[in-house]
């Protein structure tokens, strides 16, 4: 078992929070096989320890014309596709700073801006899914031109995870069904950076009786806070779950 902390938003990742976490995990009974050698036997990777491997890629990208620097805001993005809602995604071909061909190849990656990925628009990217089955989003139409670096000089989610899952060598990824668009986003990035790509289980969320999706706002419980009511780990697991149990 790899235990990986993704750490990269600077404004929500607290270092309280990946200790909780893994006193939490202890708690449980969860140990992991394999980690850095920094800050003891079996520490966790951090991903804000793995930058260098993130900028190796998005060069990568970059000599391929891949990217393109973006200094829209969110608002700047919605007005040009005349969007009514805050949360539209922009289509690839209208993101006000897409140049009209593939950019400029060069190792130069000016800071203070943020970095897109140059969606191919109307490509059809499908794959099979373990869980939900066949996949199909058209580029462009499902998503638009997404962020792989950020302004703020912090590799985004769908880069990040792309480079750790090919070093790690994980060969199944298992997660939630919101995540579904992301695989097709994330699929490309493989394509690009020359990765296999692992393959994907996605299930369905899980909810409250009512159908709303369990989450802290909605009143759902932490782990710490069953800990701290005094439900016993063994109460939260199928029997044989987990070795000893």
């Amino acid at each position: 078992m790899i235990l990986r902390v993704e750490d990269l938003d600077r404004e929500r990742c607290k270092p309280e929070y990946a200790s909780a976490l893994l006193e939490d995990m202890r708690w449980y009974g969860l140990a992991w096989d394999e980690g850095p050698d920094v800050g003891g036997p079996h520490a966790p990777y951090r991903q804000s320890g793995r930058v260098p491997l993130y900028e190796a890629a998005l060069r990568r990208l970059a000599s391929q014309g891949a990217i393109y620097p973006c200094r829209c805001t969110r608002r700047d993005t919605q007005s040009a596709l005349g969007a009514p809602h805050a949360g539209d995604v922009p289509a690839a071909p209208h993101d006000p700073c897409r140049p009209h061909s593939p950019a400029q190849r060069s190792a130069s990656l000016p800071a203070g801006v943020n970095w897109r990925f140059r969606t191919p628009a109307e490509e059809r990217i499908a794959f099979a899914d373990g869980c939900a089955g066949p996949q199909a989003f058209v580029a462009g139409r499902a998503f638009g031109d997404f962020i792989v670096w950020r302004k703020d000089g912090s590799p985004a989610y769908q880069l990040a995870v792309v480079v750790d899952d090919a070093a790690m060598e994980i060969t199944e990824v298992v997660r939630g069904a919101d995540l579904l668009p992301s695989t097709a986003q994330q699929l490309l990035l493989y394509r690009a950076l020359d990765l296999e790509p692992p393959a994907f289980y996605h299930c369905p969320l899980v909810t409250s009786p009512d159908g709303t999706r369990l989450a802290k706002r909605a009143g759902a419980h932490s782990l710490r806070a069953l800990r701290t009511a005094g439900v016993e780990p063994g109460s939260l697991r199928a029997p044989g779950s987990l070795p000893g149990s």
